[in-house]
């Protein structure tokens, strides 16, 4: 190919050999290059928490970017959520889209290249006169390019944006994951205290039935029931303890961390009480909060770009060019020319339909978003007052049974009841303990769906305090 427009080039007058010239070096000049990225085999999740840089600059929340981060100490909830949000494998991925988008936005930017034809001929049929070889060279221009280029750059503007507000609102559904992972890893551990302690006290019971049975003192009957429940305790160590593995792994994989990454999460889950008569003023302005409705938004402004080109190249395609010749006969010509498409058919009348259908649809997911949105926060708002209610009830139910069971306690001690008796109050003091850390495990994660769902942490809530350690 660089041999042809090397002889069309030497046939040319001087002046336009230079001019052509200095467009090809131009062309060359402004090319990239080509490096390889070779793929890496192996794992490369981090081990080590201390190695991980978190910038407070970068974090989507207020409360997060005002929160100290000290991993040497333990990790709190708020930092556990920090952690997520610089490490996540989920939110590099999506920083890469964005990274995508951007050069999509810039390539919406760049003006259409003209373009250059060359050609050259020889006589196979000379007749005298018409030895000489011939040359074409041409310059086109597409006109239509400019006149869609300000929709398209349009449309590449807010996709950008729409996927950059994605991103924010992918990154607050990390911080919702990690907070819910860290409450349900604190009601978790708290529940598993309380199975230890439980199980410590049977084993201990049930090793002095044993030295009493050996004794003669009581029947081997007399020890089947500390037994059973000894047994059954166990079972539910070993569930938990399955479900905390479980839990613990799920928060490595969030954090971006290798599996086997040791985590020391301290604190307690602080979320605040929220206001419900402010939450209500909250959701009036959803659109406006939301990331995610936001990023509706914009997707609907470059739909609205899109539907805006398809329709200005409805209108004819227009080529516009200036061309030089010189035929067999050494005759040279010049002029101007120009080529149209003529919308008979097509008319690109599909495309615009595909564009209003598109858009009619963005149109609608944008309302139902907000409709669903409204109506999840009147649910957990009614659910969150059930619970409130369920914890005050168990916590009366759990404070009678623990004074129960402590009086079965003495009185079995005594022999006043048999073990039966007693096992049946310490399972029900038992299980009303359980019953109410679930309770308050599930008010806390509602909350924090609340907050997500509100648009992130509400101004007037009472900001999260750094637990003292």
């Amino acid at each position: 190919m660089m041999l042809v427009e090397n002889d069309a080039l030497c046939i040319l007058p001087m002046a336009m050999k230079k001019y052509i010239s200095l467009l090809l070096f131009a062309s060359l000049m402004g090319c990239a290059t080509y490096h390889p990225t070779p793929l890496d085999a192996k794992p490369d999740a981090v081990k080590d928490v201390a190695h991980i840089v978190v910038h407070a600059a970068d974090m989507p929340l207020p409360e997060l970017a005002a929160h100290p981060f000290f991993p040497a100490d333990g990790l709190d909830m708020t930092e556990v959520a920090m952690l997520a949000v610089a490490n996540n494998p989920g939110l590099r991925m999506a920083r890469d889209d964005l990274g995508i988008k951007h050069a999509e936005s810039f390539a919406a930017g760049l003006l259409p290249d003209p373009q250059i034809g060359m050609a050259r001929i020889f006589p196979s049929n000379a007749y005298p006169g018409s030895d000489t070889s011939g040359f074409n060279l041409g310059l086109n221009y597409d006109v239509l390019g400019l006149l869609t280029r300000s929709a398209g750059k349009q449309a590449a503007l807010a996709t950008e944006r729409q996927t950059d507000l994605n991103l924010l609102w992918q990154e607050w559904q990390v911080v919702s994951q990690a907070r819910v992972l860290f409450v349900r890893n604190l009601s978790q551990q708290r529940l598993l205290s309380i199975l230890q302690q439980e199980h410590a006290l049977l084993a201990s019971r049930y090793a002095a039935i044993e030295k009493a049975v050996a004794s003669g003192e009581v029947t081997l009957d007399a020890g089947n029931v500390d037994l059973a429940a000894l047994q059954n305790m166990q079972t539910h160590i070993n569930d938990l303890s399955r479900q905390i593995n479980t839990n613990r792994h799920a928060l490595n994989d969030l954090l971006g961390l290798a599996a086997d990454t040791p985590l020391n999460l301290v604190g307690d889950a602080d979320i605040p009480s929220l206001d419900e008569g402010k939450i209500q003023e909250s959701v009036a302005h959803l659109a406006q909060r939301r990331p995610d409705l936001r990023a509706l938004a914009y997707g609907y402004e470059s739909q609205e770009q899109r539907l805006r080109m398809s329709i200005l190249a409805q209108f004819p395609v227009l080529n516009f060019g200036f061309s030089r010749a010189r035929d067999t006969f050494g005759v040279y010509t010049q002029g101007v020319g120009m080529t149209l498409n003529l919308p008979i058919f097509n008319g690109n009348r599909g495309n615009i339909a595909i564009a209003k259908a598109t858009r009619q649809k963005l149109h609608d997911e944008y309302q139902l978003r907000i409709n669903s949105a409204t109506t999840e926060i009147a649910r957990i708002l009614q659910d969150q007052k059930l619970l409130e209610q369920q914890l005050e009830n168990v916590a009366k139910g759990e404070q009678s049974l623990g004074m129960a069971a402590a009086n079965a306690q003495t009185a079995f001690d005594a022999g006043s009841i048999d073990s039966l008796a007693y096992t049946n109050l310490r399972n029900a003091s038992l299980a009303k303990q359980a019953e109410e850390i679930l309770i308050k495990q599930s008010l806390l994660e509602q909350r924090v769906a609340l907050l997500t769902l509100l648009g992130g942490e509400l101004p007037e809530a009472r900001p999260a305090k750094r637990n003292n350690r």
